[in-house]
């Protein structure tokens, strides 16, 4: 039976990624999603009167602005910049608000808040100090600072390229790769890259076991295989028996000409969320979950 004790407030719900937790966890806790759609905005701190009745215990944080060019493209704005008021000012205001409310913060963060420059087969532990190298990363990063000095007893998940069963509002990486090569176009994947992709459903169970175990501190909820994106494309296309032929090597420097620097290795080591004996899946194991979907 589901208590007080187990009511979570979601900014973001209705994400790619929020959307899947609730649907996944809805059995345990009670989710209080709120939007720009229910008047919810997390940069201004009046809207947040609303959700003052639902006797919380801790604040799903996903809302955020995450297109990185995007962001890109307002860096000359700076604390003016829609990135930074989202991403950096609204976490400001979540985590003031938790504070307040004695309400524990779990706060989703990114890969991006590294630099990459480690070789390939080296990778990044939670001890790692963070060096954004584009407007969206730092943003980010500086979300963490203040979650991470706010007074507020917290977890920060650093998740990576997320994917998930078919979600009709917007497609993930794996959705949008499936659908061009099963239309016969070409795809242009980057080989000089290195990633984690993260089951959505794993992120899930991770944010459950925290809970349960009362956890804090930094997180590396990311998948358990380091890939590059060709690869990777090559994985997704033998999964679903798409046709290879179509996929073409790139570089950043190629695929990402006129647009935010892009890290080179960010591999992130997860051992931490394996030490509370879960596993994360790799990217093969992922998709192949996909197809049972």
């Amino acid at each position: 039976m589901k208590t007080a004790s187990s009511n979570i407030l979601v900014s973001g719900g209705n994400g790619l990624i929020g959307s899947r937790i609730i649907e996944l966890l809805s059995p345990k806790y009670n989710f209080y999603s709120f939007g720009r759609t229910e008047g919810f905005d997390i940069t201004k701190p009046e809207t947040f009167s609303q959700l003052s009745n639902k006797n919380a215990k801790y604040f799903l944080h996903l809302a955020a602005k995450t297109d990185v060019d995007g962001c890109e493209s307002e860096k000359e704005l700076g604390e003016n910049s829609q990135a930074w008021k989202i991403n950096v000012k609204g976490t400001e205001t979540v985590a003031n608000y938790c504070r307040e409310n004695k309400i524990k913060l779990i706060h989703i963060s990114t890969d991006f808040v590294f630099d990459g420059e480690k070789k390939e087969g080296e990778f990044y532990t939670e001890n790692d100090l963070p060096n954004p190298i584009n407007y969206y990363a730092k943003t980010k990063y500086e979300a963490e600072k203040i979650v991470q000095s706010s007074g507020t007893e917290h977890v920060i998940l650093r998740l990576a390229y997320p994917y998930r069963k078919e979600f009709d509002k917007k497609k993930d990486f794996v959705r949008a790769i499936v659908d061009r090569l099963k239309q016969g176009l070409e795809v242009n994947a980057v080989t000089d890259h290195i990633m984690c992709p993260t089951f959505i459903d794993d992120i899930a169970i991770v944010i459950d076991e925290l809970i349960k175990n009362n956890r804090i501190g930094i997180y590396h909820c990311v998948g358990s295989s380091p890939i590059s994106p060709y690869d990777a494309v090559n994985l997704i296309a033998q999964e679903f028996d798409l046709d290879k032929s179509l996929i073409r090597k790139s570089t950043r420097a190629q695929y990402f000409e006129g647009k935010a620097q892009r890290p080179f290795n960010l591999y992130l080591k997860n051992d931490k969320i394996e030490n509370l004996g879960i596993k994360m899946k790799s990217f093969n194991e992922g998709l192949g979950e996909l197809k049972k979907l």
